[in-house]
């Protein structure tokens, strides 16, 4: 059975970069505010005395989140400047198609449609500038509402949202559900098109 250093480390590993609240992670791990700060304390001080762990343990606003610790800045930084996620992974793509059909729409409301967190994917995703946040939901807790960016548009070569092919012309797909979303470009535009002939 983990300790729980080990499920607390492997929930902030799993929550992402918008990391647990106090409250949910007393709820989940099933102790007091006294012994998560104890285990929290524990496991930061694990990380940083292991000379070979790139990762820290922060402690904001009532939200802990594992990040990736001073030392490592450098291989961080060129990682993101050599652009190694170049090509979107097919989370990514996933997302983005979901973002590009339903936006806005809450990082949950993403996750209930896919049936998995989406959390790291998404923040590629905003990191590479081709979505972002754009208001918060009025709803409980507010979430941030993603939308696609002009760069989106650039990106795949489109010029405006109206590009995107049409649900539709997917629903008798017989490609054993392998689908492009991002390849029938225009398909929306010339449909619009027809119409207003």
């Amino acid at each position: 059975m983990a300790s729980k250093e080990a499920n607390l480390e492997a929930l902030l590993y799993a929550a992402g970069d918008n990391g647990l609240e106090e409250q949910n992670l007393i709820e989940m791990l099933e102790i007091d505010g006294e012994s998560l700060d104890k285990v929290a304390q524990n496991l930061q001080q694990k990380l940083t005395q292991d000379a070979d762990s790139g990762l820290q343990l922060i402690h904001i606003a009532h939200t802990y989140k594992l990040t990736t610790s001073p030392q490592t800045a450098k291989i961080i930084e060129k990682y993101f400047q050599k652009d190694l996620t170049k090509n979107l992974s097919q989370s990514a793509l996933e997302i983005l198609a979901i973002v590009a059909y339903r936006q806005p729409i809450t990082r949950v409301e993403i996750d209930d449609i896919r049936g998995v967190n989406s959390s790291g994917a998404l923040q590629t995703l905003v990191w590479r500038g081709l979505i972002k946040a754009d208001g918060k939901k009025d709803a409980p807790g507010h979430p941030k509402l993603y939308v696609t960016t002009d760069y989106f548009l650039q990106y795949f070569n489109y010029h405006s949202l109206a590009d995107l092919p049409l649900i539709e012309d997917f629903a008798d797909n017989d490609s054993n559900g392998e689908i492009d979303l991002f390849e029938a470009k225009g398909t929306a535009d010339k449909q619009m098109q027809k119409e207003e002939e």
